[in-house]
């Protein structure tokens, strides 16, 4: 009894006492938020132990610092790093709650281009539980501020301070070590942040992510043109050959690509209570003047949307950390799909958003992309009750793009963002024409409401469409730009989709969205082809009857006949129609079952295609983090001069009307406007 109240007296009266209690209290409550926050994944008792101990070194080494400092200093130090830890962890909850991944330096340092209405995001997502991360700072504050804990102002021995913060390196020493064993390669070939948060620890990924970020900018700087020729060498060994078939087809139409935002695959065909949720895209999705796919995937990392317009525009993945249009889309050079057009086509490149134009930095790099045109919500009419989420709702932003379409000289080549199908999935009562889903996850019950709203705009757009006849020569192109429910909501997509669990493999196959080429004219099918965003362009511009054999693309035509089908996503996973790799297992796609035992044949056969993902992976890594692009000088391309553009309302406005525009709408509409062949059923409009 004597003993136990020595020890306590030591925890309560003793400066190392009470640095024991914080880092005790840290290490449990960071493996404890492992456990029921992160989805990490860890099998088998090494990892499981590897989880356990790595909140311990950086702790130890972090709030041993505290001990450094004299008096009462001391202790309030160590507490204000503890919180510092703490905020770091809390908002990674939060970060990873949404979109399953860790917080990067290089989104946290490109977080000004992203923050319209992040705020009402992060209320959506937080959760009562999250905030008692906090809990064991409270009740140590309260300690100190009863005399519970006492302040021992006796200074530490330096030697003891130092034995303290080489015991915390030699601890990470070792789990690295012991990780290294487990994981061959986990610093070097590894695209997913949970093996390094898993392995590692939170706060050793801040570390190494950071390290990654200085890396990345020292590679711009070291880059040379021998780089770009490995690169180019690998394209030409894997090149593959445009369907001929198909090549032309849409020679000199018109373009007009749907951003069909947060849009999963799944909700074609989709009912609930009986009702369509998208009726319009189910009917263009069968249409036999479309080509559809049933098995494309998005691609994306961080970025997210961002990452999805790079590899729409430019056939390069997004980075694995961070938004590739946020952080180089001012600076790199590209050869992107709105210059390829102009110089290659004649056609007039533009981009309509109903959001801000600086979100993910799309003012700068659609410069650099060659669009002509941007008009963000400066172009547009904002009104109380037009704007929710992201940016204006969409019946309202396709009825006010009229004016702009009308007006550009064809062929056009014009990309179209949708919003209102973001989330958090809110809609206003006026607009809800469809119940909500009762899973009773709140993040994902609103979903099926914003997709049927965003169905409705729709259906507006293409009547427009026919009524003035733009239909008879465009070239529609719909895609998905990337997951609406997100990996960590198992319970709710497994009752929306009518099946008894859900596991990581499941969310694999949840990853597809829609693409659709609509056209009249076009002998349509549903493709089972197996691909990806980064696929699209490359796709498209066989159909445009333009030659992508000396591009630097990274993906491939989804009609050829010899379309690989290996679809790599941005964390080093992959599915093919035969087998798929979810988080370092191995499963046979069309059973979901998974690969324990492969004989040396498959094992080889596996170790190929993964090989093959993290090759193209990070090659395309290097072209984008050593701005490889600025090498590349072929004859047949004209290097992009962002001071060529400008995005100013008044400027675009009057070149608008001073261009060419005897092939526009409007001059074929008699030099009259359509906007009165527009019809919507918003309430809006109607007050």
């Amino acid at each position: 009894m004597a003993r136990t109240k020595s020890f306590l007296q030591w925890l309560t009266h003793d400066k190392l006492g009470f640095f024991t209690i914080v880092l005790t209290l840290f290490w449990l409550k960071t493996y404890f938020i492992y456990l029921t926050k992160f989805n990490l994944g860890a099998v088998g008792p090494m990892q499981q132990f590897l989880l356990l101990l790595n909140p311990i070194p950086a702790g130890m080494l972090l709030l041993g610092i505290g001990l450094f400092f004299k008096g009462r200093k001391s202790y309030w130090i160590i507490v204000i790093i503890d919180f510092l830890l703490t905020l770091w962890l809390f908002s990674n909850i939060l970060y990873y709650r949404e979109f399953s991944n860790f917080l990067s330096f290089s989104i946290i340092k490109t977080s000004g281009s992203t923050s319209d209405n992040l705020g009402k995001s992060i209320v959506g997502i937080t959760l009562a539980s999250d905030f008692l991360a906090f809990l064991d700072i409270g009740i140590i504050i309260a300690l100190l501020a009863t005399k519970v804990i006492r302040i021992d102002v006796r200074p530490l021995r330096l030697k003891l301070l130092s034995l303290i913060e080489l015991l915390a390196v030699c601890l990470m020493g070792l789990d690295l070590m012991m990780a290294q064993k487990d994981r061959s390669g986990l610093l070097t070939r590894t695209f997913d942040n949970n093996y390094i948060v898993k392995y590692l620890g939170i706060n050793e990924y801040a570390l190494y992510d950071g390290y990654k970020t200085a890396q990345t900018s020292a590679q711009m700087a070291n880059a040379n043109v021998s780089d770009l020729k490995s690169v180019q060498k690998y394209l030409k060994a894997t090149y593959v050959k445009p369907n001929k078939s198909y090549t032309g087809v849409a020679k000199g139409k018109n373009v007009l690509i749907i951003h069909l935002e947060s849009f999963q695959q799944f909700l074609i065909g989709y009912k609930w209570k009986g009702k369509a949720v998208t009726p319009n895209l189910n009917k263009i999705f069968h249409a036999k003047d479309t080509i559809s796919f049933d098995n494309f995937f998005n691609q994306v990392g961080q970025g997210k949307t961002s990452d999805a317009e790079m590899m729409l525009e430019n056939s390069l993945y997004g980075l694995q950390s961070g938004s590739a249009m946020s952080s180089y889309g001012t600076s790199n050079t590209f050869e992107s799909a709105p210059a390829i057009l102009h110089q290659s086509g004649g056609y007039t490149t533009a981009v309509m958003h109903g959001g801000e134009g600086s979100f993910w930095n799309r003012n700068n790099a659609y410069k650099s992309f060659g669009y002509q045109y941007f008009m963000p919500l400066s172009y547009y009419q904002n009104k109380p009750g037009y704007y929710i989420g992201y940016g204006l709702k969409d019946k309202l932003f396709f009825k006010q793009s009229i004016k702009y379409i009308e007006r550009l000289p064809q062929p056009f080549y014009l990309k179209m963002i949708t919003v209102t199908n973001h989330y958090p999935y809110q809609l206003d009562k006026a607009n809800q024409s469809i119940d909500k889903t009762d899973t009773g996850d709140e993040t994902v019950d609103g979903y099926v409401q914003t997709a049927h709203y965003l169905d409705q705009a729709i259906g507006e757009l293409m009547a427009w469409m026919k009524k003035t006849g733009l239909d008879k020569n465009t070239l529609l192109v719909f895609y998905g730009d990337h997951y609406g429910i997100s990996g960590n909501h198992h319970k709710a997509s497994a009752e929306l989709l009518g099946k008894d669990e859900f596991n990581d493999f499941d969310n694999l196959n949840f990853q597809r969205v829609p693409l659709m080429f609509h056209m009249k004219g076009l002998k349509g099918k549903i493709d089972h082809t197996y691909g990806g965003e980064i696929d699209v362009l490359p796709t498209l511009l066989n159909l445009l009857g333009i030659s992508d054999k000396n591009t630097i693309q990274f993906g491939h035509d989804l009609l050829s006949k010899n379309a690989p089908q290996i679809v790599a996503q941005r964390n080093g996973d992959f599915i093919t129609p035969e087998y798929a790799k979810v988080s370092g297992d191995y499963y046979y796609t069309k059973t979901g079952e998974e690969i324990s035992h492969p004989d040396k044949k498959l094992k080889s056969e596996l170790a190929s295609i993964s090989n093959r993902v993290t090759t193209q992976l990070s090659l395309s890594d290097r072209v984008i983090n050593g701005n490889l692009l600025r090498f590349y000088r072929p004859k047949w391309f004209k290097k992009v001069q962002i001071k060529d553009y400008d995005y100013n309302k008044k400027v675009s406005l009057e070149k608008l009307k001073d261009s060419n525009v005897k092939t526009s709408l409007w001059y074929r509409n008699h030099k009259k406007s359509t906007e009165s062949k527009f019809k919507t059923d918003a309430p809006e409009l109607k007050k």
